[in-house]
């Protein structure tokens, strides 16, 4: 007895038939037009939704949290460097940053160097977004113009995306900085400048008050303020060059590193001996100084740090040898 036909098998052929009959209702209406290549397609559009004032926000928050990564990183490495976090582990700053992160000696001062520099220009307003305390953008910072940048609190601000952006800066003076970055955003039309630009607009100013630099790595200098205040309290410190700038030196004290411009530093003429008895009294005051140490221990460690001569007395090295009995936290 022939089986009945399959019920799958009808839909299939019917199926078929269908696509069969729908394809060559297509091709009639593409053969009735005059030119088959003038077909027009309609293609419905598909609606964007606006970002939410929520999304807005979160996306201005984000942005900031990427243009100042270099920054924390520079901050976050100077608190390691000026508490000495690292003690536990390595000998050294320098041992500590190569062996944690990768970085040189150099690299490492290079993004502390570059954290000062961002915190300065950030001391006069000068902000990317001036960010509101809800997080948003005031709609007026939008519609400023970028032809005449006036870089001031009530200006268009602008801060530094990237190290590179701020790493000429570094051999300035904290004015000059905030008058060279000025400059250098008024060439990049108002935008973010690139580091490039940074660099020229800072080789011509040092090209105007050219002064070279003679110092030499572990030389010992006296640091003179003058009208700097971002040297207050520095003040007749004795600093050891350890790194040599074309119009600056990264300078050692008896708290941390520091990059001071020329004018700003005497040397003493110490004997290479005499250089070295210093670089050794720096190592002891810095292995003992913390931001957490009292403030009459600290008191008596800038006194020390402000010794000119190439040696202790006989009290001094008696208080600098108590102290590291009592602070020195040998790994």
């Amino acid at each position: 007895m022939p089986k009945p036909p399959s019920r799958r098998n009808k839909a299939t052929s019917a199926a078929s038939t269908d696509s069969t009959s729908a394809a060559n209702s297509v091709n009639e209406d593409i053969s009735q037009q005059e030119d088959p290549g003038s077909a027009t397609i309609t293609i419905s559009a598909v609606e964007v939704p606006d970002l939410t004032e929520q999304e807005i926000n979160d996306r201005l928050l984000l942005e900031r949290k990427v243009e100042r990564a270099f920054f924390e990183a520079g901050k976050a490495l100077m608190e390691l460097r000026d508490r000495r976090l690292y003690r536990s582990m390595h000998k050294t700053f320098d041992e500590y940053c190569r062996s944690r992160f990768g970085y040189t000696r150099m690299a490492a001062t290079y993004k502390i160097a570059a954290a000062t520099v961002m915190e300065n220009l950030s001391t006069i307003g000068l902000q990317n977004a001036e960010i509101t305390t809800d997080g948003l953008q005031p709609p007026q910072m939008s519609t400023i113009g970028l032809q005449n940048v006036e870089m001031s609190t009530s200006g268009l601000q602008i801060l530094p995306t990237n190290e590179r952006q701020v790493r000429p800066l570094v051999a300035l003076e904290a004015e000059v900085q905030r008058t060279a970055w000025q400059q250098a955003v008024q060439v990049a039309g108002g935008k973010v400048p690139t580091g490039r630009i940074v660099k020229d607009v800072v080789q011509r100013i040092m090209e105007r008050t050219k002064v070279p630099n003679t110092y030499q790595l572990g030389e010992v200098c006296q640091i003179i303020v003058k009208d700097n205040s971002e040297l207050r309290g520095k003040g007749g410190c004795w600093a050891i060059v350890s790194a040599v700038n074309e119009f600056s030196c990264i300078v050692r004290v008896w708290d941390g590193e520091y990059t001071i411009g020329l004018q700003h530093l005497k040397s003493f003429n110490y004997l290479p001996q005499e250089c070295q008895q210093m670089l050794s009294l720096s190592d002891r005051i810095t292995q003992v100084y913390s931001d957490s140490l009292e403030e009459t221990v600290k008191n008596l460690l800038q006194l020390l740090g402000k010794v000119n001569r190439p040696y202790l007395t006989a009290v001094e090295e008696k208080l600098l040898t108590l102290l590291e009995s009592e602070y020195w936290r040998i790994p």
